[in-house]
């Protein structure tokens, strides 16, 4: 048996996207361990430890016995403190603790993968507790370690794989969540649609219809009287959904038609992770 054939891209894009992490890090000296990332509130060390302590969990590693100090103002809710405990116990590691133990981690975790045999469908331990399908799983940390890889090349001037597999991963992501965004969270009115027009390095062009019930749906076909489009690129869109920046930091690269209560909204609400 081998990894399942659903489950081959997820493994291909976490491999590009922690191998381009493992080379960012490898020659950083001590200090710009200590640099600040898009990621509010972690430096460059604290992403490292974040990608290391969830496949750490990914392996079955039991979590780290560690109490948070009380002046991490940022932690402010159940979630936040379970993503912070594997980031905190590493605080204090050195250049060569971090990259050996990341390159140790790659090296556990492309062996798990390797001989992988269980089914897409089958439960395995999610945040909090809770269970999740091994798909989903596989899918968040792909989706999860291209995001903190363009973390870290923000943060050390590295641009780069706007259009790796990882990226491709995002994208799907990101759409997926549009509905939610558009028909939920900002509040689009019945049988109502909204255009998102995205350019750059990963394009695409996708409708959200809110029907008569205001439930939210998306497409690829065009909308001959949308109540919105927006019109952004690529790097602009993921940076707003994984709450990277804000509508009004970047709102030279937005173009925008149609009402402009619900495009505050939907801009407003634009941001899908933790």
């Amino acid at each position: 048996m081998s990894l399942h054939p659903s489950l081959q891209n997820y493994a291909d894009a976490w491999t590009h996207s922690v191998d381009a992490i493992s080379e960012l890090v490898q020659p950083l000296v001590e200090g710009e361990w200590n640099r600040a990332t898009p990621c509010p509130a972690w430096s460059v060390r604290d992403i490292v430890s974040h990608v290391i302590g969830l496949d750490c969990e990914m392996l079955g590693d039991p979590r780290p016995i560690h109490t948070l100090p009380r002046d991490l103002y940022h932690v402010t809710n159940e979630h936040e403190r379970y993503m912070e405990m594997q980031v905190d116990v590493r605080r204090h590691h050195t250049a060569p603790e971090m990259t050996s133990e990341l390159e140790y981690t790659i090296i556990r975790r492309s062996r798990q993968l390797r001989n992988e045999s269980r089914q897409p469908d089958t439960k395995v331990r999610g945040p909090l507790g809770t269970e999740v399908t091994l798909e989903d799983a596989m899918r968040r940390r792909a989706f999860d370690v291209w995001v903190h890889e363009q973390d870290l090349r923000v943060a050390l001037g590295r641009p780069g794989n706007l259009d790796s597999p990882g990226a491709h991963v995002t994208k799907d992501v990101l759409i997926e969540a549009l509905p939610k965004v558009v028909a939920h969270k900002a509040g689009a009115p019945s049988n109502s649609a909204v255009v998102f027009d995205v350019h750059g390095p990963i394009e695409f062009l996708r409708t959200v219809r809110v029907n008569a019930d205001g439930r939210g749906s998306v497409d690829g076909a065009p909308s001959l009287g949308p109540l919105v489009t927006l019109s952004l690129d690529w790097e602009t869109h993921f940076r707003l959904a994984c709450g990277r920046t804000t509508p009004e930091a970047v709102a030279d690269r937005i173009k925008t038609e149609g009402d402009p209560e619900l495009t505050a909204a939907i801009l407003r609400e634009f941001t899908i992770t933790p």
